[in-house]
């Protein structure tokens, strides 16, 4: 059996081949996302990790099975697999660490934008070398997370010890939220949570309902000078919207692990801001990660190829490949 990734390596320095002792007696084949659709010829088993896997590639392949490492599948066709035959399944973040893994950036973040650390470092090869900028604590400040599924939990558990104080925004309010968050209430309160808050931070579902989530509307209701981190998705935020509030001052600082173009494009004015901390969709990218997601990676392919059905399905084909 033959199991294609979509892209070389999990990471710099981390080869899909770290996965052989986890699944013996498989072949592991890899290829670069331009170069898949001519690389599809006896793989079993496609996994994307971040490559989107259009019904054209759907329908050019024999695999049956789609793994993604990770959570998001916004970017496979699934309504072309389930016709064809084809399973898609995701890995849960709260069993992987990618959960942990991506709150523990978005702390980064916001930790980053409150304290200033790129205009802080700067000063150190300047002149005036002990005169840095003045930051911000979280001591007392309000603390908004939009998104209160695995990756928003494990933020507000991560940042509850900083002496913030939590508010959370979620589709599902009835659905509550941890212990630490003061308060949960729903998108239609949006708004009137980001006049308070001192910082926000997205972890919502990328998906066509918070598709420009983040928009100038939004940007406009923040409280003047907030933090804004984005670790969901890029298609939440309108960008130009961001630039805009970071120009005028409205959106004081901004960390993105997330970008609406992935790659992300070098010449983008936001990835040059000075008050924009961004990294390249990292979030989940450990060495813990890539260890326990194998894990269960493992598990569902040897499920799959006895016949059973695999689990984390998001689709479930009538006819399977």
């Amino acid at each position: 059996m033959r199991v294609l990734f979509a892209a070389r390596e999990f990471s710099r320095g981390i080869p899909w081949t770290g996965l052989s002792d986890l699944i013996p007696g498989w072949d592991i084949a890899t290829t670069r996302p331009r170069l898949l659709a001519d690389s599809l010829d006896g793989a079993d088993v496609l996994t994307p990790f971040g490559v989107p896997i259009s019904a054209e590639i759907v329908e050019r392949g024999r695999f049956g099975l789609i793994q993604q490492y990770g959570v998001g599948v916004e970017n496979i066709a699934v309504d072309t697999a389930t016709e064809a035959g084809v399973w898609v399944c995701r890995l849960p973040s709260h069993l992987t660490a990618n959960a942990e893994s991506v709150a523990e950036l978005a702390v980064l973040h916001v930790l980053a934008g409150m304290r200033r650390l790129d205009e802080a470092r700067a000063t150190l090869r300047e002149r005036d070398g002990w005169n840095g900028p003045a930051g911000r604590s979280l001591l007392g400040a309000t603390t908004a997370v939009v998104g209160l599924g695995a990756i928003g939990t494990a933020v507000t558990a991560r940042l509850a010890g900083f002496g913030t104080r939590l508010v959370g925004v979620r589709a599902r309010p009835d659905k509550g939220g941890p212990p630490e968050v003061e308060r949960v209430t729903g998108a239609d309160t949006l708004y009137e949570v980001l006049a308070e808050a001192d910082v926000v931070v997205c972890a919502a579902m990328g998906s066509e309902d918070t598709r420009g989530l983040f928009d100038a509307a939004a940007f406009a209701a923040c409280k003047p000078g907030a933090v804004f981190v984005n670790v969901a998705r890029g298609s939440v935020v309108d960008e130009d919207a961001l630039l805009a509030a970071l120009e005028s001052g409205q959106v004081g600082a901004a960390g993105l692990d997330v970008h609406a173009r992935e790659p992300a494009d070098p010449s983008s004015p936001l990835l040059s801001h000075p008050r924009v901390v961004a990294t390249p969709h990292v979030g989940g990218v450990t060495t813990t990660m890539f260890r326990r997601s194998g894990e269960l990676f493992a598990q569902n392919l040897e499920r799959w190829a006895a016949g059973e059905e695999p689990y984390w399905a998001v689709n479930r084909p009538p006819s399977p490949r």
